[in-house]
C-alpha cells in the first residue's frame, strides 16, 4: 500500500507564510511527478504547482512568484512554501504523486488527505 500524509496547514494572516509538507510511504519503487492542488469552497480543484522527477517546475499564474514547490527524493517528500499569502489562497490543499509501486511496477496517482489553509486577519 501507498500512503501520502500532509502537514503544515493552518490559519495565517494576509501577507504571511506557510510551508506545507507531504510525505509518501509504503511499497514504493519510484516517484515521478509531485504536485499540489487546492479546492476552495464552491470551486473545482485546481493545480497550484507541479515538480517533475528532474526538478522542473510549473506554477499556476495566480501563485507564480509567491509559492515555491520543492522535493526531497530521499525522504519521498514534496514541499510547498507559500509566501505573501492572500485571502483568495484560502482552500484545502492536496498533494499528489505519481508513484510506481514495487513488485507490480504499476504506476498510479496517489493523493493526500488534504490540509486546510485559511488566510484571514
Amino acid at each position: 500500500q501507498v500512503q501520502l500524509v500532509e502537514s503544515g496547514g493552518g490559519l495565517v494572516q494576509p501577507r504571511g507564510s506557510l510551508r506545507l509538507s507531504c510525505a509518501a510511504s509504503g511499497s514504493i519503487f519510484s516517484i515521478n511527478a509531485m504536485g499540489w492542488y487546492r479546492q476552495a469552497p464552491g470551486k473545482q480543484r485546481e493545480l497550484v504547482a507541479v515538480i517533475g522527477s528532474g526538478g522542473n517546475t510549473n506554477y499556476a499564474d495566480s501563485v507564480n512568484g509567491r509559492f515555491t514547490i520543492s522535493r526531497d527524493n530521499a525522504k519521498k517528500t514534496v514541499y510547498l512554501q507559500m509566501n505573501s499569502l492572500k485571502a483568495e489562497d484560502t482552500a484545502v490543499y492536496y498533494c499528489q504523486m505519481r508513484i510506481r509501486r514495487r513488485i507490480s511496477y504499476a504506476e498510479n496517482d496517489y493523493w493526500g488527505q488534504g490540509t486546510q489553509v485559511t488566510v484571514s486577519s
